[in-house]
């Protein structure tokens, strides 16, 4: 019939249901989406470049030392720079949430290695990566309308700092400080994306190190007492839920 409205067409309920599953289907492939993926693959390139040349001269005292090079052969860790980067805008679009995900992607990469090289997350890059993180998820939240998702990044972050914090004071030798203020920094992110994401991402990073763990010792590369850096496994953990919630938000 004629100018019938379609079942559902003006039930707010319905809507809603439309628009989550539009957003958890992702961007879809667009010329600004994929303008944005070659844009944050060349930052990539310049991001790892960055990267590998703080990395080769931490812990940056001041002094003129045999540190002082790159960190990894290059373009290894530019090219992987850069393939990180592109994924993170093929999962995000031209949206306002790209940035504080990149910048995420940026310290995690310095941060991991970082800990492979030192054992040590430093607090000069966890710092300013979760302020910068928590002022541009402000900024995509105040563009988006997107309220309930900030808070949720913020009790996120508090909540992986404090269970990361108690398992620290439990059993210290198995997680550093560090490691809490990481899991505080990729709690932000995570809790953006949802509480699924959340319980993954810190779930995952366990799951991670003891995969990694067990090759090792099978490899006979390390002994049973041999203690791990857990940052990088942590951030691959996030990286996990990061790429799950593509699927859909929790």
């Amino acid at each position: 019939m004629a100018g019938a409205a379609l079942p559902g067409s003006g039930d707010p309920l319905c809507e809603g249901v439309r628009r989550e599953a539009r957003r958890s289907a992702g961007p879809p492939v667009t010329a600004a989406a994929a303008l944005a993926v070659a844009l944050a693959a060349v930052l990539g390139l310049l991001v790892g470049a960055a990267v590998n040349r703080a990395a080769g001269a931490f812990p940056w005292d001041g002094t003129d030392t045999p540190r002082a090079r790159w960190a990894v052969p290059t373009p290894f860790l530019e090219l992987a720079t850069a393939a990180l980067f592109a994924l993170v805008a093929l999962r995000f679009g031209a949206a306002w949430e790209l940035p504080p995900f990149l910048a995420v992607t940026g310290a995690g990469v310095l941060l991991t290695v970082i800990d492979l090289r030192h054992r040590l997350l430093p607090n000069r890059v966890i710092a300013p990566a979760a302020g910068i993180t928590a002022a541009l998820l402000v900024l995509a939240a105040v563009a988006e309308g997107s309220g309930e998702q900030l808070l949720r990044a913020v009790l996120g972050a508090a909540l992986l700092f404090a269970v990361f914090l108690v398992m620290a004071l439990i059993s210290p030798r198995s997680l550093g400080m560090g490691d809490v203020k990481l899991a505080g920094l990729i709690g932000l992110p995570l809790g953006w994306l949802g509480w699924g994401a959340v319980l993954l991402g810190a779930a995952a990073g366990f799951v991670v190190q003891a995969v990694l763990a067990l090759l090792l010792l099978a490899a006979r590369r390390i002994g049973l007492r041999s203690q791990l850096p857990f940052g990088p496994a942590m951030l691959l953990g996030a990286a996990v839920a990061v790429a799950w919630s593509s699927a859909g938000p929790g």
